[in-house]
């Protein structure tokens, strides 16, 4: 069955450094961020992304997520894989739990992930979780 979680997670750190750069304002980033639990069982985690921001500031992204804590009353920890857009005011990803990434009491972990954010959400990053357990 199909379990759901709504959560924050703390952004405590975002390092981005562009990595190519061109005259008319666009770029190519790579992000590495840590996050912090919010006191629902997830402890934390951190990411790495490869953003794509055009000229007027809206992006495209990749990334690769580890989630620390506890889902269901099993600990561990899980990575998604995911993609996203930021249109200039809201960030929406989606992501997917890699198959055999879980550890601990959360091997055989399977499901998805979706995130939608504002600048007003942070230092928060909104993160809802679908999972099943094996």
């Amino acid at each position: 069955m199909t379990e759901i979680v709504e959560t924050k997670l703390e952004i405590t750190s975002w390092d981005e450094k562009p990595y190519r750069e061109f005259d008319d304002g666009r770029k190519f980033s790579r992000a590495e961020v840590t996050l912090g639990g919010t006191g629902d069982g997830l402890t934390g985690g951190a990411f790495e992304s490869l953003l794509y921001y055009r000229a007027d500031g809206t992006s495209d992204y990749v990334s690769i997520m580890e989630i620390t804590g506890s889902l269901g009353g099993r600990s561990g920890s899980f990575v998604l894989r995911g993609d996203g857009t930021f249109d200039g005011t809201t960030a929406r990803g989606t992501s997917t739990i890699v198959p055999g990434s879980g550890t601990g009491e959360l091997a055989g972990i399977s499901g998805s992930a979706e995130s939608v954010s504002t600048h007003a959400d942070y230092p928060n990053m909104p993160l809802t979780i679908r999972y099943d357990l094996a």
